[in-house]
């Protein structure tokens, strides 16, 4: 069954992570009761500004406290998937793809590789040179050299073939909120952003549909 596209908007992080973990426990229902109908749902939205931090990341790579948080208008969620910390906010492209990859012939290793390229065949299209980063996931930009820069993060979960979670991908991002983190937990590399290499503003629903597109070509 080929994914279908699905566009949350703009939505607070907390609702879309109760939405995210009421399909993925219902597909796993429908897993263990050897249902073959799941569905593959490629679900993309925006959030307001939020820092998420994974189950084995560390704390101390948030640089800011409560009380600065507060005053960015920022959130922050210690939560269940993969990867460090990053940030999520407008002009961003957050993917929560909520897929059974067993049944599209993946695993978890090549399901990553799979948005990755995506990311990267897409990027080619509006002439940004991306790459993979050796031990890292996600989709960077000059990977190894003193100016690596990631443009789209990705840390997901997975349990009997269901995902949750997924990718960040910088199309407009506000880059400065990045400047209170050590994104993925790295010190010495930065972030960027479609906008950024560009110098343009981009249609975030456009993309968003492109990367999917991209992704289906892949699978």
């Amino acid at each position: 069954m080929q994914p279908i596209f699905e566009d949350w908007g703009l939505i607070p992080y907390d609702v879309a992570l109760k939405k995210q973990e009421e399909k993925f426990n219902h597909k796993i229902e429908q897993k263990l009761l050897f249902q073959s109908d799941i569905p593959q749902e490629f679900i993309v939205c925006r959030h307001p500004h939020v820092y998420t931090l994974g189950k084995h990341g560390k704390s101390t790579n948030l640089l800011a406290d409560e009380q600065f948080l507060k005053r960015i208008d920022a959130s922050f969620y210690h939560i269940n998937r993969g990867g460090d910390i990053t940030y999520h906010g407008p002009g961003q492209i957050v993917g929560y793809p909520s897929l059974d990859i067993d049944a599209l012939g993946l695993t978890l290793r090549t399901y990553i590789e799979a948005i990755e390229e995506s990311v990267i065949r897409l990027m080619d299209d509006y002439c940004i040179r991306c790459e993979r980063l050796k031990g890292a996931t996600g989709v960077w930009i000059d990977a190894n050299s003193d100016k690596a820069r990631k443009i789209c993060a990705i840390g997901i979960r997975a349990s009997r073939g269901i995902t949750m979670h997924g990718f960040a991908l910088n199309v407009n991002t506000n880059l400065d909120y990045f400047n209170y983190i050590n994104p993925c937990g790295f010190t010495d590399k930065g972030a960027t952003s479609m906008q950024k290499e560009l110098n343009s503003h981009f249609d975030e629903t456009t993309v968003a549909k492109q990367l999917y597109e991209k992704f289906i070509d892949l699978i």
